[in-house]
């Protein structure tokens, strides 16, 4: 099982998951979400992220994003476009036209949430399995998930804690995702995130 740490918007916390021992193999940036804490302006996004982030994928993290927003960030250091509220059309026309991987970001509540990963699968290399929050952090009854077949790239996010018992995570997905449990009073904790980072170590040396 990988992981996603989301939510980076400074140079000090960059630094020290691209140079940990174990470093996750996804980070993401708040790209055009100003009313999440984590929102990163553009012009120091694009400096903060031009980076040798070695074998890390760099991920976009947008809302609805306008082709205005598309054109301005599609010469940056991203390997992923994470989407919300995209359908599938303009899903397969964002991939096409700027040649990048798609996560495809569904919030759940219920069974039919789930079901839309259908329209996404052929478009998207993830599927992301999230709350409702948002901004924050919302968890979901992860047995929704037990008809999604193994064969789809899942990730899953909402209210996974940094120091849960990863295990049971391994069972229902690919790729954990993990934001706001990494911080203490609203910013990035550098103790939390080593010692997420050093518990997913363990449980894939277990496996």
């Amino acid at each position: 099982m990988d992981a996603k740490i989301c939510g980076i918007k400074d140079l000090k916390t960059l630094n020290y998951i691209i140079n940990s021992s174990n470093p996750p193999k996804f980070v993401g940036f708040i790209t055009n979400y100003p009313k999440s804490k984590r929102y990163v302006e553009y012009e120091f996004l694009k400096k903060l992220i031009n980076i040798n982030k070695k074998k890390i994928n760099f991920v976009s993290v947008l809302v609805n994003p306008s082709d205005k927003t598309l054109e301005k960030i599609k010469n940056i250091n991203f390997d992923y476009y994470q989407l919300y509220d995209v359908d599938p059309e303009k899903t397969k026309i964002i991939m096409e036209k700027y040649k990048v991987k798609i996560i495809t970001a569904l919030t759940i509540e219920n069974k039919n949430d789930v079901e839309k990963y259908k329209k996404f699968n052929s478009i998207s290399e993830i599927i992301l399995f999230d709350g409702k929050g948002y901004e924050k952090s919302f968890g979901f009854d992860h047995r929704l998930l037990k008809n999604v077949p193994a064969s789809i790239n899942k990730m899953l996010a909402g209210n996974i804690q940094y120091d849960d018992k990863l295990d049971k995570y391994s069972k229902i997905t690919h790729i954990i995702d993990i934001s706001s449990s990494l911080e203490s009073s609203g910013v990035k904790d550098i103790s939390k995130i080593d010692t997420f980072l050093n518990n997913l170590d363990k449980l894939k040396n277990e496996n």
